[in-house]
């Protein structure tokens, strides 16, 4: 029988080794079997950026190949305790996480009453992408018309890379990229090609990201009703549910406003977890790739299988948080209501 020992764990043996040593091995006590200890009603934001920390490092040691993250959870008085640095300014390619980003320059331009969200946008058969997901490839009647806010709630939902496009047609590449060093991320950008409507998704780093959405949900990214357009779209039960969100009932996906991104080998993912009131609890921002199975895009992949097991953990870790750790920027879930047509 053999195993795999990876950096983290061989660390991890080695502490184990030397803490034995040090403090010697007691005998068991006859009669006296080893229970776990109970577990605490509640944590303090240290304590529960220490367990997140301990999921994260057991997960995607599991799933193998490279991971990169920067995570924080809610602190005292609204600052923010970081839970996960893992080579946290390490440029990565962001694929289609960094819809996020192209959403939130769209969106900028709405709020400066350059763009609106029920301008339409012209569908040409030019322009849309062949696939088997998203909506736009579907459709098959072009050419046709759709609202902006169509667009983005396409572009953050069902991942349509169609949507990307669209985008280009109302936010150049080059304008897109200024918004966002404006508002402090230059290191988060798309990649020009020679028409000037279309780019690549381009790279971030983890802080990056994870201060993005930081910001976003301190409401200092944009205007109220854009902000929260913006994060009632990411946490929609159409969005991504095979990662952080997948083993989790209707109301607690609610509560997640995630986006993944996959191309190639990498499987990333990054979002923010609420607590009850609507406060954000977790932010994080993982980025993945090198792992077995690099032509499964499904929710069996090593990366994604490990982010469902982290999401279920990491839920239950912050909803031991106390509210009154949470910054109270609130942005409460909507209420489910399923419909049978009519």
């Amino acid at each position: 029988m053999s195993f795999k020992v990876n950096r983290r764990t061989a660390l991890g043996l080695g502490a184990a080794a030397a803490a034995g040593a040090a403090l010697g091995s007691a005998p068991a006590t006859p009669g006296l079997a080893s229970a776990a200890a109970p577990e605490p009603a509640s944590l303090t934001p240290a304590q529960a950026a220490t367990r997140i920390r301990n999921i994260y490092e057991r997960e995607s040691a599991d799933a193998g190949g490279t991971w990169h993250c920067f995570a924080s959870v809610a602190g005292a008085d609204g600052g923010r305790v970081q839970a996960i640095a893992d080579e946290p300014d390490l440029s990565v390619e962001a694929f289609s996480v960094n819809k996020i980003a192209v959403a939130l320059a769209v969106l900028d331009k709405v709020d400066r009453n350059l763009l609106t969200l029920d301008q339409r946008v012209d569908v040409t058969a030019a322009i849309v992408i062949p696939a088997v997901e998203g909506i736009f490839a579907l459709d098959g009647a072009y050419p046709s018309s759709v609202t902006l806010g169509h667009v983005i709630a396409a572009l953050l939902t069902v991942s349509d890379d169609t949507a990307v496009r669209l985008c280009g047609l109302v936010c150049p590449a080059l304008e897109l990229n200024a918004i966002l060093v404006a508002k402090g991320f230059p290191n988060t950008q798309v990649v020009p090609v020679a028409n000037p409507n279309r780019f690549f998704l381009g790279q971030t780093t983890p802080r990056e990201t994870h201060d993005l959405l930081r910001q976003l949900a301190a409401g200092t990214l944009l205007s109220p009703g854009s902000t929260a357009y913006l994060l009632n779209v990411l946490r929609s039960l159409t969005s991504f549910t095979d990662g952080i969100r997948r083993t989790m009932s209707s109301d607690e996906r609610l509560r997640i406003a995630t986006k993944a991104g996959w191309f190639a080998d990498g499987r990333n993912e990054a979002g923010i977890i609420f607590d009850t009131a609507g406060a954000p609890a977790l932010i994080y921002a993982m980025f993945a790739n090198g792992q077995a199975d690099p032509d499964n895009f499904g929710a069996t992949h090593p990366a994604v299988n490990a982010r469902a097991r982290m999401g279920r953990k990491f839920l239950d870790t912050v909803d031991k948080l106390p509210a009154s750790a949470m910054a109270r920027a609130s942005f409460p879930a909507p209420a489910y209501t399923p419909s049978n047509g009519g």
